[in-house]
């Protein structure tokens, strides 16, 4: 038993609270990835015209918000890749990561994790509005 001014806590207590904790951490599912490459490039952009928000296979969701510019970085097999400066896209799963996204036939397809270079996808891909 740990001893402390106004507070008793057994050892069987503490043994639960963690367990309970770890179980609560491994609840989160890691966001798909598949290996890609990428091809850079640049010269063409958009601003995206309305808000889109995307659920995620883990059970998150992420939100492109209206009146952002993109930028082609670059293009993937699966499209084309933008980012953003206006604001900082990311995906929750187990982890978080930063994310740009794809682009094919003017819908949203997925995105590209730029630090771990791999792509994941969304179902259904999500009309994009858009001016240039």
């Amino acid at each position: 038993m740990i001893r402390n001014p106004g507070l008793m806590v057994s050892g069987r207590w503490l043994r639960v609270a963690a367990l309970v904790a770890l179980s609560l951490a491994a609840c989160a599912p890691a966001v798909v990835q598949e290996s890609t490459q990428i091809t850079p490039g640049a010269g063409k952009d958009f601003r995206l015209t309305r808000t889109v928000d995307v659920s995620l296979s883990t059970g998150y969701s992420t939100t492109l918000r209206a009146n952002t510019r993109w930028a082609l970085v670059g293009t993937i097999a699966q499209g084309e890749v933008y980012r953003t400066k206006d604001q900082i896209v990311t995906l929750e799963g187990a982890h978080i990561h930063e994310a740009y996204i794809v682009v094919k036939a003017g819908s949203l397809v997925g995105f590209y994790l730029p630090v771990e270079r791999t792509f994941s996808p969304i179902a259904p891909g999500k009309p994009l509005t858009t001016e240039p």
